[in-house]
């Protein structure tokens, strides 16, 4: 599996413009120190390189006595002096290394003496950042991964030594605060038994609650509904209630979800634990078996008091933000136009996939343009949503990514691209969806036999059915390549559909490859389709 995904990351990398750029961006987080190397080039977006990630442990003791303990300096730049010689090897030249402190280095005493340690044996220049800082990179971070609609979202980040909640919409932020009740810092003040007993817990909850109220009273007003988590505390929650569930253990949670059911399912299993049964439940890392327990009872009371129903995980965070604010400064310090941040992350992030993949845009943007006009011609027989309109234009848009690797096999080799792609702003489900759309485009249609799509629930398997037909007739519509089929519109009669096109000159080739890819369609609508040119 590495291999294969290592190729993928070849086949991604290889043909692109000189125009890019590499950063790196380290995060000194209270319990681990984190990486993060990313390449930008115009037109194909921000391509992760690698990420690495260290854990010190920095604010092990520091939460109550503000000093940075000796060995876990040492440690530190053991770290730090690894993580530059990553990046010199990926081709990170040294002024685009940013690094960032958070809040156990923020708080010490010692702070000063620690980042002079560090610029004279790293040459790294270390920025202490504030509360609201973080919360403000965070949200950099989360809204180019998970899609901010109208309502507003609570978006919360739990560190070791901070949380920070971000209230905000697609128009901007209401809130932007950094509290002190990160999972080290609780740990450290308020766990002192194995298991944690009733009282402790108790004592967690009233912290949390009187810390919180401020959040909670402008989510209340603003009518907050969702909440997206964006941490490690979140990740492994939702990978332990994927387990618990028998769920895919996927390597990206992205947009996915756990709902308030399925967390007090793990809560009541998980606490009453000790920490040698803790470590033994798939989905926790090991290094976060004391910590979690603070965690889930943070996660609980932000379900509570938040009177949330699901909470949305975001890979995309802290350092995240960290280049996209620090490459939206660069364009803007060197005069160049400024990057436009309330975008729409979902079709972005399709249209960098294809500039990467090295795709045909115009054959694929006509393509996706005859499938909508199909989707809403056919509406009244097949009876999809409006989300799935959506789903059917980038599927055909990545229809042919494919071909990148091997015309061979070619509608294959796009399910596995745009399953393994780091498409941002999409749910699981519905980057699996699109997936099977683009790879049913062509060769045989879906069937039972074939285990992705057998696994799929009834509703994705209809949804599928249905636009892979559309996508089918759309492409045999464009099946030389040359944009002929300028519009096209439908009559249903009885048992009879009949598509009506109009060429800008002989549809001979278009017809020919529309009448052998419209047997599934008429399949899965039960009628018969005509194809007739004015």
């Amino acid at each position: 599996m590495y291999f294969v995904s290592a190729l993928l990351n070849h086949f991604l990398t290889i043909g692109m413009t000189t125009e890019k750029l590499r950063v790196a961006a380290i995060d000194l987080g209270t319990n681990s120190f984190h990486m993060i190397i990313v390449e930008e080039s115009r037109g194909k977006g921000i391509v992760e390189i690698d990420r690495v990630k260290n854990m010190i442990c920095i604010g092990r003791g520091s939460i109550s006595t503000k000093m940075l303990d000796e060995e876990a300096m040492q440690s530190g730049i053991a770290a730090l002096k690894n993580f530059l010689v990553l990046a010199a090897h990926h081709g990170v030249a040294p002024e685009n290394i940013i690094a960032f402190a958070t809040s156990a280095i923020r708080e010490a005493k010692n702070r000063i003496d620690f980042l002079r340690m560090i610029r004279e044996e790293t040459g790294l220049k270390v920025r202490v950042i504030s509360g609201r800082e973080e919360a403000e990179f965070i949200y950099y971070g989360v809204r180019n991964a998970v899609k901010i609609g109208e309502t507003y979202d609570l978006i919360f980040d739990i560190g070791g030594g901070s949380v920070e909640f971000i209230i905000a919409n697609n128009k901007g932020v209401q809130l932007l605060e950094s509290r002190k009740i990160g999972v080290a810092r609780m740990y450290e003040r308020f766990v002192f038994t194995d298991p944690i007993v009733r009282l402790d817990i108790k004592m967690l909850e009233q912290f949390f609650s009187a810390e919180m109220v401020s959040a909670v009273a402008k989510a209340s007003g603003l009518k907050v509904t969702r909440a997206i988590a964006s941490s490690g505390t979140a990740q492994n929650i939702a990978r332990m209630i994927c387990s618990m569930n028998g769920r895919s253990n996927k390597a990206s949670l992205n947009n996915s979800f756990f709902t308030r059911k399925e967390f007090q399912t793990l809560y009541t299993t998980l606490m009453p634990l000790g920490s040698v049964d803790r470590r033994k439940f798939t989905g926790l890392d090991a290094n976060r078996v004391d910590l979690i327990v603070p965690g889930l009872i943070l996660v609980d009371m932000i379900f509570r008091l938040f009177n949330l129903n699901e909470i949305v995980v975001s890979d995309y965070a802290l350092r995240e933000g960290m280049v996209l604010h620090y490459l939206k400064d660069r364009f803007n310090g060197s005069g160049e136009q400024e990057h436009e941040f309330e975008i729409d992350i979902r079709q972005e992030s399709v249209y960098e996939l294809g500039c990467r993949c090295d795709w045909n845009r115009k054959h694929s943007e006509h393509v996706a343009g005859l499938a909508l006009q199909l989707f809403d011609s056919l509406a009244p027989l097949h009876h999809l949503e409006t989300p799935y309109r959506e789903l059917l234009e980038y599927a055909s848009l990545l229809h042919n990514i494919g071909s990148f690797i091997s015309i061979s096999s070619h509608h294959k080799h796009s399910q596995y691209i745009i399953l393994n792609g780091e498409l941002r702003g999409f749910s699981p489900t519905e980057i699996e969806i699109i997936a099977h759309v683009a790879r049913y485009h062509r060769k045989s249609p879906p069937s039972d036999k074939h285990a992705a799509y057998n696994l799929l629930k009834p509703p994705q398997k209809r949804a599928v059915d249905v636009l892979s037909g559309i996508l089918r007739l759309a492409n045999g519509l464009e099946r030389g390549h040359r944009q002929n089929i300028q519009n096209l519109s439908v009559t249903i009669k009885g048992s009879v559909i009949t598509l009506h096109l109009k060429p800008r000159f002989e549809p001979d080739i278009e017809i020919w490859a529309a009448a052998q890819l419209k047997s599934w369609m008429e399949t899965v609508l039960k009628k018969s389709i005509i194809i007739d040119a004015a």
